[in-house]
């Protein structure tokens, strides 16, 4: 194997035209200097120098690989230094993936914190609901994956960096002129008979499953994952909702008012990553950040 020091030497030496001018230029002892190019040698399996009483020069070998040297040297330099502008947060690149309410409030705060504090990082967001953003983390496709999950935790992120941000309870949305808009707090048996609107599939089996507990199934109308078009089919008297604190956080809700449900149910948001990928200059500085956006 051909090691960046060995080359450093016969650059050195083909430069300078002895062992002991080499040293010289390098710094070392002339023995060092003749160790290491017996070692070169040894690594390409054939003569480097020819040495005389009144010369030392190149062979063919010699020269092809002092060519290829300056190349070799000099994508090793721009790699170290590229490579120290990560560790040290003046370059690097970070792929968020978010759920949508996520990437309307948490996110912003937390990506104009990072740019201030470390403009030279990179990131790039897109938009995915769990369970699949945690596949695109496994998957590679993703740094950190902004994510929620209803109940008590389970072993499905037990292969991950799990950093837990805040928690998000569910409220309850109804048209102002409704009959519950000034009760300040609901059963969801109060909302049994009222058309449904459903949010995001997940969102929908936690509602749903809500509902059987209270003892009615809920008759859903209408069905959209997008939080702004729930929020206003409820303003339009539409029907009622269920919606995470984060969703209306994000959305003025026009002709809508808020209540609380009972009994409470709460989904965890977290910030997820791989174990590797949490030693990262730049994605621990993003776990951070975003941990700080979510404790404001």
């Amino acid at each position: 194997m051909i090691e960046a020091r060995h080359l450093r030497v016969l650059r050195a030496v083909a430069a300078t035209g002895s062992f002991s001018a080499a040293a010289r230029e390098l710094g070392c002892t002339q023995p060092a200097v003749s160790q290491q190019m017996k070692a070169l040698e040894a690594s390409t399996g054939t003569p480097l120098l020819i040495r005389t009483s009144r010369e030392m020069r190149l062979t063919q070998a010699g020269e092809v690989l002092v060519r290829h040297a300056a190349g070799i040297l000099a994508g090793l330099t721009a790699a170290e230094e590229e490579v120290a502008a990560i560790a040290g947060l003046r370059a690097g690149r970070v792929r968020l993936v978010s759920f949508p309410s996520g990437s309307s409030t948490l996110v912003p705060t937390a990506l104009a914190a990072l740019r201030a504090a470390h403009p030279g990082t990179r990131v790039s967001l897109v938009e995915a609901e769990p369970p699949r953003s945690v596949e695109m983390l496994r998957e590679g496709d993703c740094d950190v994956a902004l994510a929620f999950r209803y109940g008590t935790p389970t072993a499905e992120w037990d292969d991950l960096i799990v950093r837990p941000l805040l928690t998000d309870r569910l409220v309850g949305l109804v048209p102002e002129g409704h009959r519950l808009a000034d009760a300040g707090t609901v059963t969801i048996s109060d909302l049994a008979g009222e058309p449904w609107i459903a949010g995001c599939p997940r969102c929908r089996r936690q509602l749903v499953e809500v509902c059987e507990s209270a003892g009615f199934q809920p008759r859903i109308d209408f069905a959209t994952d997008d939080y702004p078009a729930v929020i206003g089919l409820v303003g339009a008297g539409l029907g009622v909702a269920v919606l995470p604190e984060l969703a209306i956080e994000s959305v003025r809700p026009k002709g809508a008012r808020t209540v609380t449900v009972e009994p409470a149910v709460r989904r965890e948001i977290v910030a997820l990553t791989l174990p590797d990928l949490a030693h990262v200059p730049a994605v621990a500085a993003t776990l951070d950040q975003l941990g700080r956006a979510a404790a404001r």
